[in-house]
């Protein structure tokens, strides 16, 4: 079955960045899955699984713009430290997770202060050109519910 619209994925991954050096990987751990066409996987990857099959195995580079962005100048920000998660003494170059009014988002840290601190609001793997290894594992049909909720249930998926 090939990867369209409204199908979920089940799919391991291997992520590198310029010098082919990885960053995230399941290879070993159960597969994720996505619901196709939903915004739910990075535009590039998402973009190159279309069509794909079950068993396919392939590589993609995508440049930035295709990823998680392009790095915005004057991107720094105060926050309370209150609002960092992730740990509990912070230090300048840790990634934080803040909760915005659209979802979670990482932030780098720039400067701490006693109560506040400066953050990066661009994603710390905005700007960079990055290389996904990709395996399909599944292709099946998305269910009523989950084209309702726009994110695919079960194993690799949400779980509500």
């Amino acid at each position: 079955m090939s990867i369209t619209k409204d199908k979920v994925v089940q799919l391991n991954y291997t992520l590198k960045d310029e010098q082919g050096n990885v960053i995230e990987s399941n290879e070993g751990q159960a597969p994720i899955a996505y619901l196709h066409g939903h915004k739910n996987m990075i535009p590039g990857v998402e973009k190159a699984l279309e069509g794909k099959d079950t068993g396919d195995k392939f590589t993609v580079t995508l440049p930035a713009v295709e990823t998680y962005g392009e790095r915005l100048a004057d991107a720094e920000q105060r926050v309370a430290v209150k609002h960092l998660q992730g740990a509990k003494v912070w230090k300048p170059g840790m990634i934080a997770v803040i909760n915005t009014d659209h979802g979670q988002r990482q932030v780098t840290v720039l400067k701490v202060g006693k109560f506040m601190v400066t953050v990066d609001t661009n994603h710390p793997l905005a700007g960079r050109e990055l290389t996904f290894d990709l395996e399909v594992i599944d292709v099946r049909d998305a269910s009523a519910e989950e084209v309702a909720h726009g994110h695919a249930h079960g194993d690799g998926g949400h779980h509500h």
